[in-house]
């Protein structure tokens, strides 16, 4: 069994006695605790990058949710805006019309007042050329026929009566 002069069973013998020192000097246990260890980091750091993937995939989802906020309340107030200038605008449009229709109006009066005016300026030139004419024609007539006998009576019988 033992052949003690072959090398192979030297070899044999060795291989066995270094793994029996391994064994007492407790280099297995040392190795997979090490080992454990080691995978124990290794875990702990996959964990931790998981946890940090998460966070990381958590904060990107809140900040696209925050972003697609944030350009629905633009299109809000770019639509708000738009529809204020547009009333803003109407509003404009119609106080203007209204401004014109009053001068209009205003200035319509003010040619009604001035036709009104004319025309009773010219009524007014009318009568006192009519009044001149008159006086002019009955002092005319007058100066023609001289006194008359009724009429330096009549005058006459006033003076009567006043006194």
């Amino acid at each position: 069994m033992f052949n003690f002069a072959d090398i192979e069973t030297w070899v044999r013998i060795a291989l066995v006695i270094f793994f029996v020192i391994l064994i007492v000097a407790r280099v297995p246990g040392n190795i997979w605790k090490s080992l454990g260890d080691t995978g124990t980091a290794v875990r702990a750091e996959l964990d931790e990058a998981v946890r940090i993937r998460t966070e990381a995939q958590e904060l990107l989802n809140r900040i696209k949710a925050d972003r697609l906020k944030a350009e629905q309340k633009a299109r809000e107030i770019i639509a708000l805006a738009e529809e204020e200038a547009q009333r803003m605008a109407a509003e404009a449009r119609a106080k203007l019309e209204d401004n014109i229709k009053r001068r209009e109006a205003l200035a319509e009066r003010k040619i009604a007042q001035a036709e009104a005016q004319a025309a009773a300026d010219v009524k007014a030139a009318a009568a006192d050329l009519a009044a001149q004419l008159a006086e002019t024609i009955l002092l005319e007539r007058a100066q023609k026929a001289g006194t008359d006998a009724l009429v330096d009576k009549a005058i006459g019988q006033l003076e009567g009566r006043f006194n």
